[in-house]
């Protein structure tokens, strides 16, 4: 399975309507589930509420959240029961809320527990576990740190590393502005990468447009990472996936049109209300699919008032035609 392409999870955005309409553009893009605490989902009594996907979104990895070994291996196990491709350990999440609860980013200063979680989840499953982290913690950001971190973990089964080049402040900074302040260090990834040649790496952190992406596969000296991982780029303009699986995976498979995207997920999103999801809910993942083009602000004013159940969902696909139609002039 290749990581050479992947969005990365992001709280209230990928969704399992998000994945979808994601999956719609690329065939090849690795997709994340959000984050999901390993107790909500042994305890909480509702697997589909946790677990459910559609089989469209795969290949598919599920991001948990956890520190009780126990815990995050009966989550795993669950988890690969119901298809998922691959578990993601979260160790970068900074956010205040996670870290009280013992996981995220305030892990990087645990290592042996982190170590012995992926041995658990290891020894339950035959699906990969890999582990998103950051380059660092506070004042635990050096090379020794990182490196330390990184053998221990690997040293307990996990091969892959997805890593946030910015360090993460535990205090002082909101989860927004961790994304943000830090300064980013790719060089520290691509270090990283010469000390481990037999780890799968992946480069995640301030990427935006598909052609920095492919060009930062390999470093300016011929160090070669193994993947990158997007995040709020792609949500925000969706369309720029279309391209992914023929730059990133030398598939040529056709390039499927906006409007053809629009239709399909507007159909989509038509049995996910009837089974009661609200319009918003599953229609909001898609207000940046014209972004950049003419008339992007029709499609979205329309599409938010669709989703306030003022107006049918067919007149999406009818204006989506239309505005493909006046790109494909105006081009």
């Amino acid at each position: 399975m290749s990581f050479r392409f992947s969005i990365a999870p992001m709280m209230d955005c990928t969704d399992r309507h998000c994945r979808y309409l994601l999956r719609l553009i690329s065939r090849r893009t690795r997709l994340y589930t959000e984050m999901v605490t390993a107790a909500a989902i042994v305890r909480g009594g509702d697997p589909q509420r946790f677990l459910g996907f559609n089989p469209a979104e795969q290949p598919l990895a599920l991001q948990l959240g956890g520190s009780d070994p126990v815990q995050l291996a009966k989550a795993a196990r669950m988890a690969e029961d119901w298809g998922y491709d691959e578990i993601n350990l979260n160790v970068g999440c900074p956010s205040d809320r996670v870290t009280s609860g013992r996981f995220g980013a305030c892990l990087m200063a645990e290592p042996d527990l982190v170590a012995q979680c992926v041995r658990a989840m290891r020894d339950t499953v035959r699906i990969p576990v890999t582990v998103k982290t950051r380059i660092g913690i506070d004042d635990m950001d050096t090379d020794q740190h990182l490196d330390a971190f990184i053998t221990t973990v690997a040293a307990a089964g996990c091969d892959t590393f997805i890593i946030h080049a910015r360090k993460a402040w535990l205090q002082g900074l909101s989860p927004k502005e961790n994304r943000e302040i830090p300064p980013l260090s790719y060089e520290r990834v691509y270090k990283l990468k010469r000390s481990f040649p037999h780890l799968t790496l992946v480069l995640n952190g301030g990427l935006k447009t598909l052609a920095e992406s492919f060009a930062a596969l390999t470093a300016v000296d011929g160090t070669a990472l193994d993947g990158v991982m997007l995040g709020r780029a792609p949500y925000e303009a969706p369309y720029m996936l279309a391209d992914v699986d023929r730059l990133f995976f030398e598939d040529a498979h056709p390039t499927p049109h906006r409007a053809d995207v629009a239709a399909d997920y507007v159909a989509y999103a038509a049995r996910a209300i009837g089974e009661h999801t609200r319009p918003h809910h599953v229609l909001r993942h898609a207000a940046g699919l014209f972004h950049g083009r003419a008339n992007a602000r029709r499609w979205r004013q329309t599409l938010a008032r669709v989703g306030q159940n003022d107006g049918a969902l067919d007149e999406l696909i009818i204006l989506a035609r239309q505005l493909d139609e006046q790109s494909a002039l105006a081009a």
